[in-house]
């Protein structure tokens, strides 16, 4: 399946939660060729176009949460499982004013969903594998590659996608626009595949109408196949950012575990 060329973002750092502040200077796409991803071939096996369907209900009136952690969270202990973050965004209140393609030429199907913790969605994963050059993102591997991100590290390089998981979202739109959701560069993701559940954070940008892509590091985690030509999945990939989370520095991968660990306990236990 080919990727469509976004701006990276990579994500992980030092664990800093911050309330959530606009960029100063917001990012813009690059243009992309436009059958990058019509192109891609789908790894072996069928695709399953049932598992990333989302039901569209009313508002379920979630509780909001202040982010701490410190009540929720003591109930429970242990690492989230993927079954109890899927049942937690089984129901889909769009705050998307419109679906976005998982790939060119795609009818558009896919809304971004939200409670009053994250936003998510439910796609298929395209591998991004722009930014700092590596032995497995480059020129050679990748016939669009990009050696720059929508987000830099604190170094000022660009992110690497063999080394942090991270996750695109689509390019602010008339259709959405992540920053007036509480997302931005650095912000912590969970993402589902089947039994595993796998924290990211926010690295890149992408096409303004297309939605489904993260780094070769994320793919890898989730055993997908990370190849950026002919890798990815077509479906049954779950992506939920979040609100005004934020990992510094970005690239603190171990950082983006341990907050994603405490946010998804405190998500799924604020629907008792």
């Amino acid at each position: 399946m080919s990727r469509v060329h976004s701006l990276t973002l990579t994500v992980a750092g030092v664990a800093l939660l911050a309330p959530s502040t606009p960029p100063a200077a917001a990012p813009q796409p690059r243009a992309e060729p436009a059958a990058r991803r019509a192109d891609s071939v789908a790894p072996p096996g069928p695709t399953v176009r049932g598992a990333d369907a989302v039901t569209v209900a009313g508002s379920p009136g979630r509780r909001a949460d202040s982010g701490s952690g410190a009540g929720t969270a003591a109930r429970r202990t242990g690492s989230v499982s993927a079954a109890e973050l899927l049942a937690r965004v089984r129901d889909c209140t769009p705050v998307s004013n419109g679906r976005y393609r998982k790939d060119h030429g795609m009818r558009a199907t896919v809304p971004v969903c939200g409670t009053n913790e994250a936003v998510f969605w439910k796609a298929d994963m395209d591998i991004d594998c722009d930014g700092r050059p590596g032995r497995r993102c480059n020129t050679r591997t990748d016939p669009y590659f990009s050696a720059s991100t929508a987000f830099p590290q604190s170094d000022g390089r660009p992110l690497s996608s063999e080394e942090l998981p991270y996750v695109v979202v689509p390019a602010p739109s008339t259709v959405w626009n992540y920053r007036a959701h509480g997302v931005r560069g650095g912000s912590v993701a969970a993402v589902i595949h089947r039994d595993r559940v796998r924290y990211a954070v926010v690295g890149d940008v992408g096409p303004a109408d297309i939605i489904g892509e993260a780094s070769y590091a994320a793919a890898e985690e989730l055993g997908i196949n990370p190849d950026p030509h002919g890798g990815g999945t077509p479906a049954d990939v779950t992506y939920v950012v979040f609100k005004n989370s934020r990992v510094t520095p970005i690239e603190d991968r171990r950082s983006a575990v341990t907050t994603g660990e405490r946010l998804a306990r405190q998500f799924v236990d604020s629907a008792d």
